[in-house]
């Protein structure tokens, strides 16, 4: 059996004899090569064998939480303070890499060309593979040795000897305590004695004379102890300028959303308190960070920049000879489209926020100044509490804490927000939705909220209060500043109602002008509600009426208030009072019809209806008195047209009957005197044709002149 010794043994067996000569194997090529080489993690070069002053960290000073899902943060503080180059790791989960490499931000004064490396995605096994001792897959010491054929070892074995090595070869020992059959290792060396064999057990330490090799050892352990996080991924910010100064590194990663809560009180003086719910999923505690809770819409994605990403290429033949490929070119075109955002409801911004995110997320590696911090907004005083101020940040909004927040690692808190005095009446409000559904129904207990918090206060549950009692709980959507916003939080049970629905349409107008009758229209919606107060005291109550698409509203003439779907009228309801609401609206229809391509019976029920005014029926008769004409006359002519079908029919029948009998005998005689009279006959239907196919031309264009000159 081959043996499978641990790297703790291994390094027991090297560590000694490697630090032994430490000094005289870290030479300045070994180093450089080792600091500049980005295939291994970012931190897999200590700081004895870095040429430049390793930072532990710079302090997380600044956190911006977004609504889309990413958190931004802002790390500064001095460095260089030993007067060299400087490296700093920044730790990130896996899941969050790209995102960092997409918004990485480095701010270092002194700095004209600062970088970044990592290690590349699924690269440990290649890079170890690519040293000169190769330690992938857990080999035991003997694989090593063997792998590393014709290097020169010195070996304590217990004497020393030194030699190059010739290979490992395993030797059946005997029986093993499974069974099977044990083999034990022997190190073949060449040596200027000649060839030593060794078995590995007895040998109590080696080393490796090349330094190249010494030095990739340690590397791979470094490798092996640093990929024990599989989950974790270091960012080595590079910073190659020199004296103390002020940097800062800041990035864009993925972070929960924060949530608001919110308290109502509705007693006396309306009062509205608001707390943000924070969560540091991380694996770093925040320390006295500047906290900013921004709300908005922006866009927010994720690139795949981590891994590498190699794309497949054509062959081409050989440019040997030939002729050149024809070929055309679509034409091109500048400047960006824009982008509109149309939001399903209420909680839309003004306008659209698409990239509203670039404040916190620049362009990778720009040395530009990192985001400036919040300018203090509007206090929100008012309350006891230590709330946050606001400002507008962007096309969105940015709450800032006052103080400093300290927060461990998966941890949450509920940080106070807001706390003002607002404008809220209290009122009930009837869905005409709900109560298209059928039955009676009951309707919210209501507050009609104003934000005179002076800030945009984003979507959240709230939590009502009313007379020193708990009242229910309630639901708002983004709120800007001075808007109007009502909010239920119960159900009236001394209050129902229910609608009732009727519908008719009746003409408004009607026109004629070159043979096309326009009928004008209006399709009327009308809903009755019917809502009873069965309490001893009178309430004020907002009727929702869901708008009918395309509708105009016609009694009452206006509404109190209207959204993009519901029509808000107020109204007081009595006590002990039965409300009868009618809503009517109207919807205008527009017909037009093409008078020649009528048929008889549609024309004649046209001219007949009631709702056609008297004047448009009567011209109408007159038209299908024409048409009557002209049909007559058109009926005429196609009676004559057959009865000379029918006469050309039989005398082709006589004509073959003569052509059988013969024109001598007496029979052929009298075919020949009843072909001379049919051929007369004929004549005389032509000439009655003629008159015919003129008087039908003549009615038809009478009727067609009378339509197209119509005009009512």
């Amino acid at each position: 059996m081959k043996i499978k010794s641990c790297i703790i043994a291994f390094l027991c067996l090297v560590l000694p004899v490697l630090y032994s000569g430490a000094q005289s194997s870290r030479d300045s090529a070994s180093r450089d090569s080792m600091s500049r080489d980005s295939a291994g993690p970012a931190n897999a070069v200590s700081a004895d064998f870095s040429p430049v002053q390793t930072e532990a960290n710079l302090p997380l000073r600044r956190i911006a939480l977004l609504s889309s899902g990413v958190a931004y943060f802002e790390h500064s503080g001095p460095v260089g303070s030993g007067g060299s180059p400087v490296e700093i790791s920044f730790p990130f989960d896996a899941g969050a890499v790209n995102d960092a490499l997409k918004s990485l931000v480095i701010n270092d004064p002194a700095s004209a060309a600062p970088s970044v490396r990592y290690a590349a995605e699924n690269t440990l096994g290649r890079t170890l593979k690519s040293l000169k001792i190769d330690l992938s897959g857990d080999p035991g010491i003997g694989e090593i040795l063997g792998g590393l054929k014709g290097a020169e070892l010195e070996v304590a074995a217990p004497s020393p000897i030194r030699g190059r090595i010739i290979g490992v070869e395993y030797r059946q020992t005997g029986i093993s305590f499974n069974g099977g059959s044990a083999d034990e290792a022997w190190l073949s060396l060449f040596t200027p004695q000649g060839i030593r064999v060794i078995a590995i057990k007895d040998i109590a330490s080696f080393r490796f004379t090349d330094e190249k090799i010494n030095g990739d050892l340690n590397r791979a352990l470094d490798l092996l102890m640093n990929s024990r996080d599989t989950n974790s991924r270091d960012l080595i910010v590079s910073l190659n300028g020199s004296g103390s100064r002020d940097a800062s590194v800041s990035y864009v990663i993925p972070a929960p959303v924060w949530k608001v809560s919110y308290r109502l009180d509705l007693s006396n003086s309306p009062f509205l308190q608001g707390w943000a719910i924070v969560d540091n999923d991380s694996d770093m505690d925040w320390k006295d960070v500047q906290l900013s809770l921004i709300t908005g819409r922006p866009v927010s994605f994720t690139q795949n920049l981590y891994p590498p990403y190699r794309v497949s290429r054509p062959v081409l033949p050989l440019a040997i000879a030939g002729i050149a490929e024809s070929r055309t070119y679509d034409s091109g075109y500048s400047g960006a489209g824009s982008f509109a955002y149309d939001s399903a409801n209420s909680m839309a911004m003004e306008k659209s926020m698409a990239m509203a995110d670039e404040q916190y997320a620049p362009s990778p590696m720009m040395r530009s100044a990192s985001p400036p911090p919040a300018a203090a907004g509007p206090s929100v005083a008012g309350g006891v509490m230590e709330t946050a101020s606001g400002s507008s940040a962007g096309d969105q909004f940015e709450f800032t804490l006052k103080n400093p927040v300290s927060l461990d690692r998966r941890q949450s808190a509920m940080l106070p927000l807001v706390e003002a005095s607002v404008k809220a009446e209290k009122t009930l409000v009837f869905s005409g939705s709900r109560a298209l559904g059928g039955g009676t129904i009951n309707p919210g207990i209501s507050a009609e909220l104003t934000n005179t918090s002076g800030m945009k206060l984003p979507a959240g549950p709230i939590t009502v209060y009313d007379g020193g009692a708990y009242a229910g709980d309630a639901l708002i959507d983004f709120f800007p500043e001075n808007e109007k916003r009502l909010i239920t939080y119960g159900e009236d049970l001394s209050v129902s109602g229910n609608v009732s629905s009727k519908g008719a349409r009746y003409v408004t107008a009607v026109n004629v002008s070159g043979g096309v009758m326009t009928i004008s229209r209006r399709q009327t919606y009308e809903r009755l509600y019917t809502i009873r107060n069965a309490s001893d005291e009178s309430k004020k109550i907002i009727i929702e009426h869901p708008i009918t698409s395309g509708s105009d509203l016609a009694e009452p003439p206006s509404a109190e208030d209207r959204t993009a779907s519901l029509y808000r009228f107020t109204r007081n309801l009595g006590a002990k009072e039965t409300l009868a609401f009618t809503v009517r609206e109207e919807t205008p229809i527009s017909d037009r019809v093409v008078l020649a391509q009528l048929r008889p019976e549609t024309f004649l029920s046209y001219s007949t209806n009631q709702e056609i005014p008297a004047n448009v029926r009567a011209a109408l008769s007159a038209a299908i008195d024409l048409k009557k004409k002209a049909d007559a006359a058109a009926l005429a002519q196609a009676n004559l047209e057959n009865q000379r079908t029918r006469a050309v029919s039989e005398q082709e029948r006589i004509r073959l009957n003569l052509e059988a009998a013969g024109n001598q005998s007496p029979q052929g005689q009298d075919y020949l005197r009843r072909l001379a009279a049919m051929d007369n006959d004929i004549d005389s239907l032509n000439t009655q044709i003629d008159a015919a196919a003129k008087e039908t031309d003549r009615t038809l264009q009478e009727y067609v002149n009378y339509l197209a000159n119509m005009s009512i």
